[in-house]
């Protein structure tokens, strides 16, 4: 099982990431209030579909290991508090359909994290050396958990990290929310010169105090050369070209690869307080990739 590295330092106390952590800043944010959706929309035609698990098969069940991979480790760079873990303590189906990673007050098998003894476990998964792709249509069907110290993250890495390291492999975060916007999330770009604090990005915010947390959502990019849109239950939000960029490098017009964590803790969204109540589960209906 290959571990991917933590090619990434944070300065800013708001966001995270890398191969073991990838940030998004929501910077230019942009808050749209439309009504909200939880039926899944329309799958695309499958003849369309480049990539897809729909998480079917028995309760307790690992992912399927020839889509998914699991990295295990903590994250220094944004100062998360969990340890990912391999196995299905903290990734497995549920039986109905469903992916769940839970995040879990607790530590076991004593791993150390870079704060000492670990007070907390998870899993992010990828699908790195499994499925790349340049271009297409990106979705999956979610629902959050709650509470403060939450970060759940469905997002996208370059292929070349290994050789070029981040923010110079680009990022494109679909989707992440921090437990104290319970009802907003944010999409992001990551590159080089805008990277951390200088993300360039938007977020969404639901209508009337609804939760992401109460329903299931559907986060998605529309991803082709030189364009990035971004939609919630299929409304646009936003849409980023090179013109944002403000002549900096646009890093998206090669091969990504898709990735799914729920981290806790972390200079964006602060750690647990004694209002956050554990396990957290981030539940994921299905991943599809159309398009290409």
């Amino acid at each position: 099982m290959t571990v991917l590295p933590l090619p990434r330092p944070h300065s800013r106390p708001r966001r995270r990431r890398a191969a073991l952590g990838a940030l998004a800043a929501a910077c230019c944010a942009l808050a749209v209030s439309p009504a909200a959706a939880s039926a899944p929309p329309a799958p695309r035609p499958a003849a369309a579909l480049a990539f897809t698990d729909d998480f079917n098969g028995p309760a307790g069940a690992a992912v399927d290991g020839g889509k998914w991979q699991l990295e295990t480790g903590d994250n220094v760079n944004n100062h998360e508090r969990q340890y990912y873990t391999s196995g299905t303590k903290n990734a497995a189906l549920d039986g109905q359909g469903n992916l769940v990673i839970t995040a879990r007050k607790e530590n076991p098998a004593n791993y150390a994290c870079w704060y000492g003894r670990c007070e907390y476990t998870s899993a992010r998964l990828n699908t790195a050396g499994r499925f790349t792709q340049a271009y297409g249509h990106v979705e999956a069907r979610m629902k959050v958990p709650r509470g403060q110290g939450m970060w759940p993250a469905f997002w996208m890495l370059g292929t070349d990290i290994g050789s070029v390291g981040w923010p110079n492999c680009g990022e494109i975060d679909i989707m992440e929310n921090v437990g104290f916007e319970p009802g907003t999330v944010h999409g992001t770009l990551h590159g080089p010169g805008y990277s951390g604090s200088g993300g360039i990005g938007a977020a969404y915010t639901l209508p009337g105090g609804e939760a992401f947390a109460d329903n299931f959502h559907t986060f998605a990019v529309d991803w082709s050369p030189n364009k990035v849109t971004w939609s919630v239950d299929g409304r646009v939000y936003q849409t980023r070209t090179p013109a944002d960029l403000g002549g900096r490098q646009w890093a998206f017009n090669k091969p990504f690869f898709l990735i799914l964590n729920l981290a806790v803790g972390g200079y964006w969204p602060g750690d647990p307080n004694g209002s956050t109540v554990f396990p957290q589960k981030l539940t994921v209906d299905y991943v599809r990739v159309t398009g290409g």
